[in-house]
């Protein structure tokens, strides 16, 4: 895999380009691009998680779409202001990246989509069960960044990991293993309107609360 530069908050997915580029921001003259990917799930399922990439890292007048990609970088966030709403944006921000062959993508599916965040819990987290009976917690973490800056991860735990995240306090210091995820979802708009809409989360498949010395 591709070197893991930041120590608290880790991305590495291999996937499939599977849109064009599309412009996102500048910061002091370089310009960042937004391409989706689609990475297989162990079921059936793919998730298409969005990358957020430099344009000095590849060339985004190019469509590399059905091209498979390695990315190493962080999972990160930004509130972005619609009408009087803030609504969190979820993206990998690359800082790594390179085009792999077909036999070069790893036949476990696991290897192709791992995180690791180490973090704050921001707020309670929520235990809820489906109507089947499987156990569900909802848990949103704050990563910090250099200077000053956080990022702001939802989180969803199951089962037995579920049962112990709904017992750690705002505040609790985590560190927890798993894959970034995509979920669509309906968003009622209007009385009449409902809108399609994709969350991004981390599933957890591990999770430790980090006792900090006082």
């Amino acid at each position: 895999m591709l070197d893991k530069v930041i120590e608290n908050n880790r991305v590495n997915i291999i996937g499939e380009v599977v849109s064009e580029f599309t412009f996102s921001h500048e910061v002091f003259g370089e310009g960042f691009y937004l391409v989706n990917v689609s990475v297989n799930r162990l079921s059936d399922m793919v998730d298409i998680i969005p990358l957020m990439i430099s344009e000095r890292l590849v060339d985004v007048t190019k469509d590399y779409r059905g091209m498979k990609i390695e990315v190493a970088g962080q999972f990160r966030s930004y509130n972005r202001h619609e009408g009087v709403n803030n609504k969190l944006i979820l993206s990998i921000f690359v800082r790594e990246l390179q085009f792999v062959d077909e036999d070069e993508v790893p036949e476990e599916q696991s290897r192709s989509n791992q995180i690791f965040l180490d973090g704050y819990v921001c707020k309670l987290p929520i235990y809820r069960k489906t109507p089947l009976g499987r156990e569900i917690a909802d848990i949103l973490i704050a990563v910090n960044r250099p200077y000053g800056k956080s990022d702001y991860i939802p989180c969803i735990a199951w089962g037995r990991n579920a049962r112990y995240a709904s017992t750690i306090e705002v505040g609790g210091h985590l560190q927890l293993w798993g894959r970034v995820q995509s979920r669509e979802y309906t968003k009622k708009i209007s009385e009449e309107e409902v809108e399609k809409r994709v969350a991004y989360e981390v599933s957890i498949s591990k999770i430790d609360l980090i006792e900090d010395e006082a």
